[in-house]
């Protein structure tokens, strides 16, 4: 299913559940009158309020905790005395009447989770207090994957409480489908730091543990302090906690790692930091900056014969904090750069470029993609726009 289908299916679900809804609820319990609007009305408004509520905890993923939490709601949308829901081997939770049913469920729901296919059954129950004697299952599905099934019971037969099952399970698949997507990203965020890390060059440790050296006989102070740099630089990169970090943060790593260049190459560098303080505490995606600053850097001393110059900028721009890396270097053609974010740079070809506009894309959209300007001979600036507030974006 595209992410489009599944955004038009998150808007309208609810809406197309309602008529399901007012029908389901006659099977199990007499019409109630509203002093609000007509009883459609009531329905639509009842079953947008239960699905807002239902759809939270099944974001998580199809757990015994989520549906335990979402199984009550899910019932009052069918309106029928008992709800299950099941993953592939058992039962996570039931809601309402009956729940001695819940040990032959299983065997009920065999069939559909291998056919995919919707199931209607006689309850087959003992007990002649139990008012259970119809259930119908429907299957809850993610990439034509059978997760689970949704089991909704009644005292007797209604083709309309088993079309408003069916509704109920698609819904609840689309909100499944979402917790992958989630999960994906997640998942896709992780493998990218992975990348990023790997990508910290061999050369640049190597280099670096030999400037210290250096400095070991003719400034030992020198060297202890470069390598308490080197050593919380690295820390921090390999750190194993959090997708994101602070503005903060990610600029006293760059600080550690530019001081660590300055060691190697001394006057050939010069480097101008511009930060705002009101900036500083804007969360960020971890590890977005490093690379950009690692690419002027390389770029900036190639075939420089003199002092290379890297000007960084963290400004407040409004709602937005505006990071700004800018070289004097050799620069790239316009062409080449396009290529390698397109990815057809080749294996190691702009790997941080590509990878840092990405994430940004990811986790902000596509309006905050890195903004580059370069020529041949007229160095790079690159334009990090970073919101300073955003949903699910905390710095640690």
């Amino acid at each position: 299913m595209s992410t489009e289908a599944l955004a038009v299916l998150v808007v309208l679900g609810p809406l197309l559940l309602a008529g399901g809804f007012l029908l389901g609820r006659r099977t199990a319990r007499p019409e109630r009158t509203s002093d609000v609007g007509t009883p459609v009305e009531h329905a639509t408004f009842e079953t947008l309020h239960t699905a807002s509520l239902a759809a939270p905890p099944l974001r998580a993923g199809l757990t015994e905790e989520s549906a335990r939490k979402a199984a009550h709601r899910l019932r009052s949308l069918l309106g029928t005395d008992a709800l299950c829901l099941t993953d592939r081997e058992r039962v996570l939770a039931w809601d309402g009447l009956g729940e001695h049913h819940g040990t032959h469920v299983m065997a009920e729901v065999d069939g559909l989770l291998g056919s995919g296919r919707g199931t209607a059954f006689a309850s087959g129950c003992d007990d002649l207090d139990c008012p259970l004697r119809w259930g119908v299952a429907a299957p809850l599905t993610v990439d034509h994957r059978v997760l689970g099934t949704l089991v909704a019971y009644a005292p007797r037969e209604s083709a309309v409480l088993a079309r408003a099952a069916g509704e109920v399970a698609r819904w609840v698949s689309v909100q499944l489908e979402l917790a992958e997507l989630d999960h994906s990203r997640t998942r896709l965020i992780e493998a990218e730091i992975k990348a990023l890390r790997a990508q910290i060059s061999p050369h640049f440790i190597f280099n670096s543990l030999a400037a210290i050296a250096s400095f070991v006989r003719t400034d030992p102070g020198r060297a202890r302090e470069l390598l308490l740099e080197f050593a919380d630089f690295t820390r921090y990169s390999f750190r194993s906690h959090g997708d994101f970090t602070t503005l903060a943060d990610e600029l006293h790593s760059i600080d550690q790692y530019l001081a660590l260049v300055r060691a190697r190459f001394g006057e050939r560098l010069s480097v101008t930091l511009q930060v705002a303080p009101e900036v500083l505490p804007v969360a960020m995606p971890f590890l977005c900056l490093q690379p950009l600053v690692e690419n002027a850097v390389k770029h900036g001393l190639e075939g420089a014969s003199t002092t290379s110059r890297i000007t960084i900028s963290a400004l407040d721009a409004g709602a937005e904090a505006e990071v700004v890396i800018e070289d004097d270097g050799v620069g790239m053609e316009p062409e080449r750069l396009r290529r390698i974010l397109r990815g057809e740079g080749g294996a190691s070809t702009g790997i941080g470029l590509l990878n840092v506009d990405e994430r940004l894309r990811q986790v902000y959209g596509d309006a905050y993609g890195l903004v580059i300007e370069t020529g041949v001979g007229a160095g790079m600036k690159i334009t990090v726009r970073i919101p300073k507030y955003r949903a699910g974006v905390h710095g640690t």
